[in-house]
């Protein structure tokens, strides 16, 4: 009886010694080393609203939350029928300006016939006046008669000026009521997914009220915090590993794009240097696009998981983060040095 108790006493020591001694062996294969950071985030991107630019009613919705657009895609028409009656209408003024100033070109080209004929009859006269064939009164009606021409060709030139610039005026109207036009079709400027249908058709939208909002997977991101003595070492362009709780084993490549220059949990009077080891800074590192790129699928914003950043850049990544995510098609190249390492 005594032996056995013994026994399992023996067997629950050992059970206790195996069970810390793997924790410890797996802490260990985990540990990072020396020049090293870490935080803990989850995975973001920026959001992009689409908006009109001015208040109309919505005609047709083409994408649902959850669906993958591309830049150029027309996510969202909005209804046009007025804007496009008051372009018919600004298209119909250029014709009629037009027409006014062909009208007036043909008025110019008769002055300036009349013009040279009353040269010409100048001209006659005074020769007959000369020769005492002809009366000077005569000349006179006939430079008169010139005189008043010059002056009915100069009106007639600046009607002419006055014309074209309302051509020029309506022309740019239409411009304006097409571009309107253009602008009521909401199309996405980034490659995202949507996040929020904000509206439905049917509905009449203000100037800059939210259509739709897409997550930009242009722009993807984790942001971590490390404390100020970390922080301080962090270098723009950093190479950093980004490890999901759900894909242990395998990380994806980054770097480090944004350093905060703003502590957060920042008492109001920091006096002690212990107090200043309580600093954290804000660091981003941003998953490279043709990583994003080859799993555009896959991407799920809110993911949890852990970044790492190399402070030093001699140090070594450990083999446990050495195997990083690379895009499915390399179009036969091999894989950035970043990305092996």
């Amino acid at each position: 009886m005594f032996t056995n108790r013994m026994l399992l006493i023996a067997a629950a020591v050992i059970g206790v010694g195996a069970f810390f001694g793997y924790k410890y062996w797996r802490e260990q294969q985990t540990a990072l080393p020396e020049g090293f950071a870490s935080g803990n985030g989850r995975l973001e991107a920026k959001l992009v609203d689409i908006s009109p630019k001015e208040s109309l009613r919505v005609k047709q919705i083409f994408f649902q939350e959850g669906d993958l657009v591309k830049p150029g895609d027309v996510v969202v028409q909005m209804d046009t029928n007025t804007l496009e009656a008051q372009l018919e209408e600004a298209k119909l003024n250029v014709v009629a300006t037009q027409e006014k100033e062909a009208v007036a070109r043909a008025t110019i080209v008769r002055s300036k016939a009349q013009i040279d004929l009353a040269k010409v009859e100048v001209a006659r006269s005074k020769s007959l006046v000369a020769q005492r064939a002809g009366s000077q009164r005569e000349l006179d009606v006939r430079q008169t008669t010139l005189k008043t021409t010059s002056a009915t060709l100069l009106e007639e030139e600046a009607k002419l000026r006055t014309i074209q610039q309302e051509v020029a005026v309506s022309q740019a109207k239409v411009a304006t009521i097409q571009t309107r036009i253009d602008d009521a079709t909401l199309r996405s400027p980034i490659l995202g997914r949507v996040l929020y249908r904000l509206t439905e058709v049917g509905e009449v939208l203000a100037a800059g009220g939210k259509a739709m909002t897409l997550v930009n997977l242009e722009d993807v991101y984790m942001e971590i915090f490390l404390p100020a003595r970390e922080a301080a070492q962090v270098k723009l362009g950093a190479q950093a590993r980004i490890v999901f709780d759900h894909t242990s084993g395998r990380s994806i490549a980054g770097f480090v794009s944004f350093v905060s220059p703003e502590a957060q949990f920042t008492p109001k009077q920091v006096e002690t240097r212990s107090e200043r080891e309580k600093l954290m800074f804000r660091v981003k590192i941003k998953v490279p696009e043709k990583i994003v790129s080859g799993f555009i699928d896959d991407i799920k914003t809110g993911v949890r998981g852990v970044g790492y950043v190399r402070l030093d850049e001699s140090a070594q990544w450990p083999a446990w983060l050495q195997n990083t995510v690379t895009p499915p098609d390399t179009n036969g190249k091999s894989a950035a040095p970043d990305e092996k390492r």
